[in-house]
């Protein structure tokens, strides 16, 4: 575990021990806290091993979408938005 600080933009510097440089991450808001998951450079091939599903790639990212959406309606409707 690192302790990391955030400037006054929101910048942060990842230490150099975690191995974690030049790529992308997936940065999920918990709370009070957040998970900070780096995500492979090749996607499909990270999953191959263990996402074994029969849509493909844009039907995967059209269901995804629809769920969101959805999720973002009914957050919005609890929170008397809509």
């Amino acid at each position: 575990m690192s302790v990391i600080e955030i400037d006054e933009n929101g910048m942060m510097t990842i230490p150099v021990q975690l191995g974690i440089r030049n790529t992308q991450a997936l940065v999920i808001s918990a709370g009070s806290f957040f998970v900070t998951i780096p995500l492979p450079k090749e996607m499909e091939k990270g999953a191959e091993g263990w996402l074994a599903t029969a849509k493909s790639r844009k039907e995967l990212k059209v269901e995804a979408e629809k769920l969101a959406q959805e999720d973002a309606v009914n957050r919005a409707k609890r929170r008397r938005q809509l």
